[in-house]
């Protein structure tokens, strides 16, 4: 009998940590009274002349739908500005008023500085590691989606029952429910 998979219980810490960092960072944005994706746009709109919103969509990963009511949102804080494209009439490029570049002058450095005291038992090492594992992970994610590596659908296919068959491996042998 093989040995379960340890992927599961890494997986799992990989979802509690992102859900932890979330729900630290919007402690420091709920104070700008800004949500997590509102602050996102400011953040990705720093220091440009604007993005169209299927850039800020690519740069945020914010689906079109939703980058639309944020946007929106954020007009009426008075902290984005919608302009047409000079380039392409059927778009428009959204930046940041004013008001949109004070707040992002204070409150990106205001940001990383509280970020940054999540990694102060961290060492210059220790990051450029844990960077790399997640690098290599986002990157195996991708090619077996197909967003890359070269890989045909049928290897595609193949890994995702590889993937459902270790995963159903687990459960049975896992004493915890759902795993």
């Amino acid at each position: 009998m093989n040995a379960p998979s340890p992927f599961p219980s890494a997986l799992r810490e990989l979802a509690r940590t992102q859900q932890a960092f979330l729900a630290y960072a919007a402690t420091h944005v709920q104070t700008l009274d800004l949500t997590l994706p509102q602050f996102d746009i400011i953040l990705s709109l720093g220091n440009t002349d604007g993005m169209t919103f299927k850039m800020l969509g690519e740069k945020t990963i914010i689906t079109k739908g939703t980058l639309t009511g944020i946007i929106n949102r954020l007009e009426d804080k008075g902290l984005v500005q919608r302009a047409a494209s000079k380039t392409d009439g059927r778009s428009q490029i959204v930046r940041l008023t004013a008001a949109g570049s004070v707040l992002y002058e204070r409150a990106f450095p205001e940001h990383l500085v509280f970020i940054d005291h999540i990694f102060n038992e961290y060492s210059p090492e220790d990051i450029t590691t844990l960077e790399a594992a997640l690098l290599r992970l986002r990157r195996a994610v991708m090619a077996a989606r197909g967003d890359g590596g070269g890989k045909s659908a049928d290897a595609v296919d193949g890994r995702r029952a590889l993937i459902k068959n270790i995963c159903k491996r687990h459960r049975k042998e896992s004493p915890v429910r759902g795993f």
